[in-house]
């Protein structure tokens, strides 16, 4: 490995631990926000399905 690939994998390594480190230190607003999350995917999906079935109603 060249030096480049070092300094990535190290800093890939030292953000990882960051991240890990807020999630424990922020758990009840991490939740929250997965919460949320979690409700737009459920709302987009349910668009694209009734945007899907207009499609094929018109057919």
């Amino acid at each position: 490995m060249d030096k480049t690939g070092i300094i990535a994998l190290l800093a890939g390594i030292v953000l990882i631990a960051l991240g890990g480190f807020a999630i424990w230190a922020f758990l009840p607003e991490v939740i929250i926000a997965v919460k949320g999350l979690v409700g737009i995917a459920v709302v987009c999906v349910a668009l694209m399905l009734i945007l899907f079935g207009i499609l094929i109603v018109k057919d």
